[in-house]
């Protein structure tokens, strides 16, 4: 049991009393503090009572739609989601990701591969510890086109200093761009990155990813097509990106120079 598995707080809403107890009582044994709720209503007096660090989110509930509460959430938090639900088809995977959540795993599924998702989205959303002893590389970041990422806070601001929120796949889309700022990314390197590469219907759930991305960057800078569709190739981070700090903290592995 990771020390970051013992400070992480999961919400579990599904009205399926046995399942929630069950998904409770696993995540509990492997160091998790775990909330419950049975429906939409009960899950916002959960937010409310305090913050929690992932959802897990089922979206066929008498009283409340999870899809419409998942986007709700996501107007408002960065709160990680993964989506729970019976329905496991291409397009459901899809209308999921575009509600916002960071992955999608139908029912019935293995509880050792959930564990294994739920670890990959804490890690892939939560900033580092403090402590880490890297020193001023925490403050390493990026600027571009009026935007500031920092990595290892896992955030994107403007220049001006507003917090501009992305989920955990957007973040990693945006980094990987940047890192390789005028190359162009395959979607396979894509999956690689937002580590969707087992969904089905890649081809429409990159597209939606991108989409989303591509409006939230819109809204807060002048650049018109910052992220480019190179045709048959891929997508191209098309901006100038000027790095401070040092070397220590890029975002990824050092892209290969041409």
């Amino acid at each position: 049991m990771s020390g970051s598995a013992a400070r992480a707080r999961l919400l579990v809403v599904d009205d399926d009393n046995g399942l929630r107890e069950m998904l409770a009582d696993f995540f509990e044994i492997e160091g998790y503090h775990v909330a419950q709720a049975a429906n939409v209503a009960e899950a916002k007096a959960r937010l409310a009572e305090g913050e929690h660090d992932l959802l897990l989110l089922d979206i066929n509930m008498p009283g409340g739609d999870g899809l419409t509460f998942a986007a709700e959430m996501r107007s408002r938090l960065s709160t990680p989601i993964i989506i729970l639900s019976g329905k496991g088809a291409m397009i459901d995977r899809v209308v999921g990701l575009e509600v916002g959540a960071d992955d999608y795993v139908a029912k019935p599924f293995e509880l050792r591969e959930l564990l294994a998702r739920v670890r990959a989205v804490l890690r892939r959303s939560r900033p580092p510890l403090p402590g880490g002893g890297e020193g001023e590389t925490r403050e390493r970041n990026a600027r571009f086109s009026n935007l500031v990422l920092t990595p290892a806070r896992r955030s994107l601001s403007t220049i001006a200093g507003q917090t501009i929120e992305l989920t955990g796949a957007e973040f990693n889309l945006l980094a990987a761009f940047v890192e390789r700022a005028n190359k162009v990314l395959s979607r396979e390197a894509i999956a690689d990155v937002t580590r969707k590469d087992d969904w089905e219907g890649f081809d429409r759930s990159i597209d939606t990813l991108l989409s989303r991305l591509r409006r939230k960057l819109a809204a807060h800078t002048d650049a018109s097509h910052l992220i480019q569709t190179v045709r048959g190739e891929g997508y191209v981070l098309a901006a100038e990106v000027k790095w401070s700090g040092s070397e220590g903290d890029r975002l990824g592995p050092r892209p290969e120079r041409s």
